[in-house]
């Protein structure tokens, strides 16, 4: 059955050292917004165990909450790497030479390539081009997550999976508002690597978002 990210969205680390145990009895991942963080302490929130970590820390071009400089803001993602996160995520559109120095000095964790686009989904060949332009980059797992303006985007982004694994890349493909919840439920049974979804109701990262307990059930329907 399909693997699920909760992201963690709190403002403070007491709020976030809470959120990470709720989330760890539901999630296969969890995904630490570092962006929304007033003060990261990842030793602190790294050493809660559990699933694996994925360490994010978004600008605010890319939908995040980032406040400090671009070098504070790779700082942390170095930072989580030389503690041993399991997967950092860094944009596409970030600095090239920021992006392999990741990269070359990535040890045991895992570098998740992201790219987003918040206003539409751009057609087939299109984003089997962007898809092609970020795998000459090497990352572990490619991420293309797109709004859907359509139904018809939902098959667009899915077309994704298979592309990827005739590559043999692993891919995090899906649509997000109101009209790419089909493909959020259904990425990770098609090949993707998981999807994405809130802790509550109230607290999604990303339009359309679904909490968690809902995805879990309709998995355990399909079943």
């Amino acid at each position: 059955m399909g693997k699920i990210c909760v992201p963690i969205v709190e403002r403070t680390l007491q709020r976030a050292s809470r959120a990470i145990e709720e989330a760890r009895e539901m999630a296969d991942l969890i995904e630490l917004r570092v962006d929304y963080l007033k003060k990261p302490e990842l030793k602190r929130l790294l050493k809660k165990g559990g699933p694996p970590f994925i360490i994010t820390n978004r600008r605010r071009v890319e939908g995040g909450k980032h406040r400090g400089t671009e070098e504070e803001r790779l700082g942390v993602l170095e930072e989580a790497i030389d503690l041993g996160a399991e997967y950092v995520d860094i944009e596409v559109r970030s600095e090239r030479s920021a992006i392999l120095k990741l990269l070359a000095g990535r040890k045991e964790t895992k570098i998740i390539l992201s790219f987003h686009d918040f206003e539409r989904t751009s057609s087939r060949k299109s984003l089997k081009s962007t898809f092609d332009q970020m795998a000459q980059l090497e990352a572990d797992l490619i991420k293309i997550v797109t709004l859907a303006r359509s139904w018809e985007d939902n098959f667009s982004i899915l077309s994704l999976l298979s592309y990827a694994k005739k590559r043999k890349r692993e891919i995090i493909a899906f649509c997000m508002g109101e009209k790419g919840k089909m493909s959020r439920i259904f990425s990770p049974l098609m090949g993707g690597a998981w999807t994405y979804a809130s802790l509550t109701s109230e607290g999604a990262s990303a339009p359309g978002q679904l909490p968690v307990e809902e995805i879990r059930e309709i998995y355990k329907r399909l079943r």
